[in-house]
């Protein structure tokens, strides 16, 4: 019966498992609603940020910001990665950290230099540990991310490519399509495409400014900038509650099925001990009479 008692401290130990992950699922899934509510609280003002930002580039022709000029000669690249603080949300970390790297080997193969920014305990470590070139970074975000913790590391960017020291940035991070499935997407920050600045309608604005056209622009644009960050840094912690949840319960269902298959070994072997029991016993009385 020595098999037997390891068999029952198997049973113990995923059955502990299994209320682990259990409550787990359940704080993600709380989690995740309010990720997903302040997420589409966010993009009413991006959105509209967008469309201001979109009128003021058109109806000031005279000056251009240098957020909205394309540069002719690409050397240095920089990337704004956005991953999660914590692990145990399946493969979501992985696939965008995977995006990333063959990124940056093709801007390498290109003989472009890359810079990374990385928004996130996991992104940061792994960026580090393969030896990238981490020119910012922001970790400890916790679950309500707050705009004023992320200026800091995106202005360093921002800096940088207003000195000519980046000739292009790019944002990625997990877009949320729903709850089953998150997208990693890697997208072009600066420069401003006309795509991104395009008008919900042809028509243009005409503003009165103080104190002056090029003071406003400059701010706007900058706001506009970290608004998309901050866009998706809440995609991404929509998206990385999700897939914990998820996560979560298929360990649970996985540890279900184990519990269910060491309880049928369990009581196999406790049959056949029961069966070789009976059978000695029978043999013992066979044997006297």
């Amino acid at each position: 019966m020595a098999g037997s008692k390891e068999i029952r401290t198997k049973i113990k130990s995923v059955e502990n498992t299994r209320k682990i992950t259990r409550a787990m699922e359940m704080v993600a899934a709380s989690k995740m609603r309010k990720a997903q509510e302040r997420m589409r609280a966010a993009r009413p003002y991006a959105e509209k940020i967008r469309q201001v930002a979109a009128h003021l580039s058109r109806a000031n022709p005279e000056y251009k910001h240098p957020f909205l000029i394309k540069r002719d000669v690409i050397k240095n690249v920089a990337v704004i990665i956005i991953t999660s603080d914590k692990g145990l949300c399946g493969g979501l970390n992985t696939n965008i950290l995977r995006l990333v790297v063959a990124r940056m080997k093709e801007l390498e193969g290109e003989s472009k230099g890359v810079s990374i920014c990385a928004i996130g305990n996991k992104g940061f470590s792994f960026m580090s540990r393969i030896g990238a070139k981490v020119k910012s970074h922001m970790i400890g975000l916790g679950d309500i991310p707050h705009i004023e913790k992320l200026i800091g590391a995106v202005k360093v960017m921002l800096d940088a490519y207003n000195a000519g020291e980046i000739d292009a940035i790019y944002i990625s991070y997990n877009g949320f399509i729903n709850t089953m499935k998150q997208e990693p997407r890697m997208e072009q920050l600066l420069p401003l495409s006309s795509e991104n600045l395009e008008p919900a309608n042809s028509h243009t604005w005409d503003y009165i400014y103080e104190p002056d056209a090029k003071v406003v622009v400059d701010e706007l644009l900058v706001r506009y900038i970290e608004s998309l960050v901050y866009n998706a840094v809440t995609e991404n912690q929509a998206s990385e509650q999700s897939a914990r949840m998820v996560a979560m319960k298929a360990a649970s269902d996985n540890a279900k099925e184990v519990i269910g298959e060491l309880k049928l070994i369990y009581n196999k072997a406790r049959q056949a001990a029961i069966t070789k029991e009976i059978s000695e016993i029978v043999g013992g009385a066979a044997a006297v009479s």
